[in-house]
């Protein structure tokens, strides 16, 4: 997934101007128009760098044709006190876009860390990580862009882009077979319906119905496990895509990798990663 330029500058400007409303009233009284400056930014943790584009959209957003220079990209580690990337410029366009611009890459850095973390704990299995719509509201473009990053997968990017039936859906629908049939009767062929089950009982139902893929939902390894081996014994049961969620921690995702499933989906990606630890030092030039 590429960042598109004009997505990132329109997003910039929203983001600039929550944050400097009517003007930086401290950076206009204390520092002169005309000196410039060099801003670093610094690991102060071993990290997976993310967001450098969406950095470099802050300050030229504020001056036009600013540009950032990288020393690690995105997707690389940088290491404990390591400068990764520089940019130079007003020093007010600096200090104006300095707080918008850390915030985003110390966010997109975390999830792309924590990515990191459950793609590796998983490595030989045949089991992807992928995120979830538990994203902060407007930032779910850059928040999803920091886990492939990470090397891990984007489930949808909304509920416009597949059909997955859940245990909402079914229990006001009637039950799997009724969400199943009328999602089939109304579904475009372009879509792979999904549908969640909690139980051995409901996937047995859902494979009766049809299912193209199914969120085996809390389930433990041993038992899903088990649902894995029911799936792939039925006829053309290999081409049903299985996806494995909830409580899944960084200690238990490589059993539940273990046990067969394609999909391993963590919430935690984008709810819960923390903020890499990175500094944005400014000097004059």
């Amino acid at each position: 997934m590429d960042l598109d330029p004009n997505v990132l500058f329109n997003m910039a400007s929203a983001f600039l101007g929550e944050d400097i409303g009517r003007g930086d009233v401290t950076t206009q009284a204390t520092v002169r128009p005309s000196v410039r400056g060099r801003g670093r930014f610094l690991a102060k943790q071993p990290l997976v760098v993310a967001g450098l584009e969406v950095a470099e959209a802050i300050f030229s957003n504020l001056e036009p044709g600013m540009e950032l220079e990288a020393f690690v990209y995105d997707g690389e580690r940088a290491e404990e006190g390591q400068e990764f990337a520089r940019i130079e410029g007003l020093a007010q366009v600096l200090l104006m876009g300095e707080r918008t611009a850390l915030n985003l890459i110390q966010r997109m850095s975390g999830i792309a860390t924590m990515t990191r973390r459950y793609v590796d704990a998983i490595d030989g299995t045949r089991a992807q990580v992928v995120d979830t719509r538990k994203t902060a509201p407007g930032l779910r473009l850059l928040d999803k862009y920091a886990v492939l990053i990470g090397g891990g997968r984007n489930h949808r990017f909304g509920l416009d882009d597949g059909c997955l039936i859940k245990d909402n859906h079914i229990a006001l629908a009637g039950g799997i077979r009724e969400a199943m049939t009328r999602a089939q009767q109304t579904m475009s062929h372009m879509l792979r319906i999904e549908i969640e089950v909690g139980s051995i009982d409901d996937l047995r139902e859902a494979l009766v119905c049809g299912a193209d893929a199914i969120l085996l939902d809390n389930f433990t390894p041993e038992r899903l496990a088990e649902a894995v081996a029911i799936v792939r014994s039925e006829p053309g049961g290999d081409g049903i895509l299985l996806e494995a969620s909830g409580r899944i921690t960084l200690e238990n995702i490589r059993a539940y990798a273990q046990t067969g499933v394609d999909l391993i989906s963590v919430g935690a990606l984008t709810h819960s990663a923390p903020a890499a630890d990175i500094s944005f030092k400014i000097a004059p030039m």
